[in-house]
């Protein structure tokens, strides 16, 4: 097939679902023209397994201090621009568009009558999953922002919907060196100075901290500051004790898959990230925070670690699934999965 993938760019958790798929489709010899919006072009790494790729700019929001700031998204938002793009995209010989949250790629299929395939987070909101309160519009960006024929959601649990597992990255293995003083943060839409202050006065701890305004790593005692690098991100995610993050789905997905004690301060104003919080506060699988709490993090740091969740090979279900071409029904690819997902008590690690 010749297939047109586009990603949302303004996490990092979409490249890095979107990375393990697309391989799997170029291993099984399948054609994929890839597509980013919402980032600059020179906010990318590590992109060699996308290649052919073009990055457009899309739709996305502007943050401030920990919380998205409408005033300044509508500002810079470029909607004639944004159909332009549309309008002037080539989409001869394409036989399938799938889009993890991408808007371009979603009306390029439907300007084209093309068969779009949504898979990500995001479109497990078309089922009965835990949602923070919202306002229409806020609802409407989770479900109308990249619309798709068919739609794949994902999450940590199934809440007896038809949604899968989360997609970790291959390899991502528990075993070698766990260092219990190590805290990974990961907190791209905090201050650099805020995310100081929250941390310094906990010196019996290494905090890893990665953090887009970081070109060169750097330490300052305790605080170890690091440019974003997913090879290293990786490496210290597997021998941490812990995480710090905002609410994102995908850096979560892989610290409950490697059993490490997670504590979250969702984007404010966000309605996935408060969402996201909701559900790890009722599943029991993460604490919360709503600001930069050093009483919060002083609690966290005393948790010990948790139950590991051992998800399949999701991306390779999903890769036959959409070879099959039977897009219709979710159902019995979801419940597979789920039905092979396992919890390893950290007793027994």
């Amino acid at each position: 097939m010749r297939i047109l993938y586009g990603i949302q760019a303004t996490g990092n958790g979409h490249i890095s679902r979107s990375r393990e798929v697309i391989r799997l489709l170029k291993e099984n010899g399948h054609h994929v023209e890839v597509i980013f919006s919402g980032r600059d072009s020179d906010q990318f790494w590590d992109m060699a397994e996308f290649e052919p790729y073009r990055v457009f700019k899309g739709l996305t929001f502007s943050t401030r201090n920990g919380k998205i700031n409408y005033a300044r998204t509508a500002a810079r938002l470029r909607f004639g621009r944004f159909f332009n793009d549309i309008r002037r995209f080539d989409a001869n010989g394409l036989d399938l568009v799938i889009t993890d949250y991408e808007p371009l790629s979603a009306r390029i299929a439907r300007r084209h009558d093309l068969p779009c395939i949504g898979i990500g987070h995001q479109y497990a909101f078309q089922s009965d999953i835990p949602v923070a309160s919202a306002n229409p519009f806020t609802r409407y960006l989770l479900t109308g922002f990249a619309p798709a024929d068919y739609s794949v959601g994902l999450h940590w649990h199934h809440f007896d919907q038809p949604i899968l597992p989360p997609i970790v990255p291959a390899g991502l293995d528990p075993n070698g060196h766990q260092d219990g003083q190590s805290i990974l943060v990961y907190l791209p839409f905090e201050a650099v100075n805020q995310i100081k202050q929250l941390l310094k006065q906990f010196s019996n701890h290494r905090f890893f901290i990665y953090h887009a305004a970081i070109n060169q790593a750097e330490s300052c005692d305790h605080l170890h500051w690091r440019p974003f690098s997913r090879s290293a991100f990786l490496a210290d995610l597997k021998k941490c004790a812990g995480v710090i993050s905002n609410a994102g789905f995908e850096l979560i997905s892989e610290a409950l898959f490697l059993g490490k004690k997670i504590l979250v301060k969702p984007l404010a104003g966000q309605i996935e990230q408060l969402s996201n919080a909701l559900a790890l506060s009722q599943l029991g699988l993460s604490m919360v925070m709503y600001r930069l709490d050093p009483g919060q993090v002083a609690l966290f740091l005393r948790n010990p670690s948790i139950d590991r969740i051992i998800w399949p090979d999701v991306a390779a279900e999903l890769v036959k699934w959409l070879e099959s071409g039977q897009y219709a029904d979710i159902g019995p690819l979801a419940e597979s999965c789920w039905r092979r997902t396992q919890t390893i008590s950290r007793a027994s690690c």
